[in-house]
């Protein structure tokens, strides 16, 4: 008899118990996860040097009539002809050491949810032992229950296996990457070029593979949410804390902003320990205050909402400066169509797996939440949904795998009750608990990293873990 190609759906809890995710996660996070630091930057390995560094002063002397006399050292022939290609060679590296970053935040994701189901696995035997061994002993109500809930829990067997194939494939993933650093290491040694547009494809085909699996991995739907895990007790009632969702895994520099409007100082801590410590931190000023709770950290720059104005701002760290602001077409403003609580909330900007997003409503929508899109680089609306959601009835909401979650309060007995599908433009009610323990939320976030919510709740910086659906093709299945 031959089976049906189902599409298998199983638990998989990504950040399972609180307990797991400190011991796993929060080790990264806090910076003891065996990489060496140094004044507050990961010890890096230089490949290339720069331009400035090919020619070094070497000796000087002054000759008889006066003249300056100098010894250089002067790079070889090779290196000046091909500067081009050097960059290119640096680029290409860059990309080979960023897929590596990422494929071990992938394994470890990888190795959780495996863990994972290999106890559901666990009990599915217990559960079948027992079935074998019932002789009579259980009512006939019992036996029919544990039957029901061994039928419930097969599926994982197939599931099982196929996180086993994936398991290997991210391992063959790992060589190619180790294979692939090596042919450029030799490459860059010899300054050649040879074999330079066949390591290029090598790498694109790398990135996809690498994008494809994180994208089966790394998605589903939201089905739990951990009991709160307090960080710290800091500042006043309001504010928001952040890390940077796209920087690599041994990057957990800590993003603080106290307030909720007409402020400018952020404060950027290096660690997540020295945040919990309150030590080792550097201000930022804001050119333009803020205003909100709403902002965000994506690839090296703030995004946040200008006060007064439905402008984007997007603020650079590194060079300390606005790179681009641009207005939000139809954007209610200066507590127009805040959440539940207040504080200026009009607009919120989130990042999950599938990039940048803006929350917020206009008077064409009747105050209901609008979800839309933005281009990072232009800060341009490349696609907006409508979800029919009243956003003054929303306590606080957040991305995941392209889903907008909303919750139905900002005080205690809050719970996530509403879920917009932008994939399908469709929604549905959830009942999903959500613990508010300091009972006044006014910063909620998803960081895809590290698959926990970020919240700024009464003064207290708190995480969350998530648990997750999520579905696994079984082969042949379109």
């Amino acid at each position: 008899m031959s089976v049906p190609l189902l599409k298998i759906g199983a638990v998989l809890s990504t950040m399972a118990m609180v307990t797991n995710w400190m011991s796993q996660t929060l080790p990264s996070l806090v910076g003891l996860n065996g990489t060496v630091s140094r004044a507050g930057a990961s010890e890096k390995i230089t490949l290339f040097q720069s331009p400035e560094e090919g020619w070094q002063l070497y000796t000087s002397a002054q000759a008889p009539d006066g003249k300056c006399i100098c010894t250089a050292v002067i790079p070889a022939q090779s290196t000046c002809s091909r500067d081009g290609r050097s960059r290119e060679l640096r680029q290409l590296m860059e990309k080979v050491q960023n897929v590596s970053q990422s494929m071990e935040v992938l394994e470890l994701r990888t190795y959780r949810d495996l863990q994972y189901v290999r106890s559901m696995e666990t009990l599915m035997r217990s559960l079948d032992a027992r079935l074998r061994g019932a002789d009579g002993s259980l009512s006939a109500k019992s036996f029919q229950e544990l039957k029901d809930r061994m039928t419930e829990l097969l599926p994982l067997s197939s599931v099982l296996e196929q996180y086993k194939a994936d398991t290997r494939t991210i391992v063959r993933l790992r060589e190619e990457v180790r294979n692939l650093s090596g042919s450029l290491a030799a490459i860059q040694e010899e300054m050649g070029a040879y074999g330079y547009e066949d390591l290029q494809q090598r790498v694109m085909a790398l990135e996809a593979r690498l994008h494809a699996c994180a994208q089966k991995l790394g998605c589903g739907k939201l089905t739990g949410v951990s009991n709160p895990i307090t960080v710290r007790a800091m500042g006043s009632r309001f504010g928001s804390w952040m890390t940077d969702t796209m920087a690599p895994s041994v990057d957990s520099r800590v993003w603080y902003m106290d307030g909720y409007y007409k402020g400018r100082r952020v404060l950027e801590f290096r660690t997540l320990g020295d945040f919990i410590k309150g030590q080792n931190f550097i201000q930022h000023l804001l050119p333009q205050p803020w205003a909100g709770t709403g902002h965000v950290v994506y690839n090296g720059s703030l995004f946040y909402n200008k006060y007064q104005s439905n402008v984007v701002v997007k603020y650079h760290f590194r060079s300390r400066s606005v790179l681009v602001q641009r207005s939000l077409p139809g954007a209610g403003y200066n507590n127009t169509f805040p959440y539940s609580w207040g504080g200026f909330s009009d607009m919120d900007f989130m990042v999950d797996e599938n990039g940048l997003w803006a929350v917020y409503t206009t008077n064409q929508n009747a105050g209901n939440i609008v979800v839309s899109r933005l281009d990072p680089h232009t800060l341009e609306v490349t696609r907006s949904w409508d979800t029919g959601y009243p956003k003054r009835s929303a306590g606080e909401a957040f991305m995941i795998c392209g889903v907008l979650y909303v919750t139905n309060s900002h005080l205690a007995g809050a719970k996530v009750y509403f879920a917009y599908f932008t994939n399908t433009s469709s929604y549905e009610y959830t009942d999903v608990p959500f613990h508010n323990q300091y009972s006044h939320i006014s910063m909620l976030d998803y960081n895809p990293r590290e698959r926990a919510l970020y919240t700024w709740n009464n003064g207290h910086q708190v995480l969350y873990n998530v648990t997750l659906f999520h579905v696994i093709s079984t082969a042949g299945d379109p």
